[in-house]
């Protein structure tokens, strides 16, 4: 702060002294009187209002948000309508006719062995 700034704050703050020193009871009984008001009005209260509006309205928001795309859980989509389905239950069902199926499947025959055998490892060793 420059000196001037400080002489102006000096200034101030003896001409508030002075004039506090001077007031009437009566005039210092009614400032007081208006500053219990003003501390106990609830304008504290009005300023948490203002708050909750907003807070509430974004909880509100936010809740819908969560209804509307919460997860489906343990649904699985449906399959597609051109994919044959094989219940698994019964290991002595033989595979689809090769003339009936996708040529796809037969691609990766070791990959699907491999599956099968830990499959079988995984349900025995339960």
């Amino acid at each position: 702060m420059s000196q001037q700034d400080h002489e102006l704050e000096r200034r101030a703050r003896e001409l508030f002294l002075r004039a506090s020193r001077d007031v009437d009871p009566a005039m210092a009984g009614r400032l007081r009187a208006a500053r219990r008001t003003a501390l106990a009005s609830p304008a504290s209260h009005t300023a948490a209002r203002r708050l909750l509006i907003p807070a509430s309205a974004f909880a509100v928001v936010a809740l819908a948000t969560l209804m509307v795309w919460q997860p489906l859980g343990n649904r699985s989509p449906a399959p597609p309508a051109d994919v044959q389905t094989v219940d698994a239950t019964d290991p002595t069902d033989l595979p689809p006719d090769a003339d009936s199926t996708d040529p796809s499947l037969y691609q990766d025959l070791q990959f699907y062995s491999w599956l099968a055998y830990n499959d079988g490892q995984a349900r025995n060793n339960k």
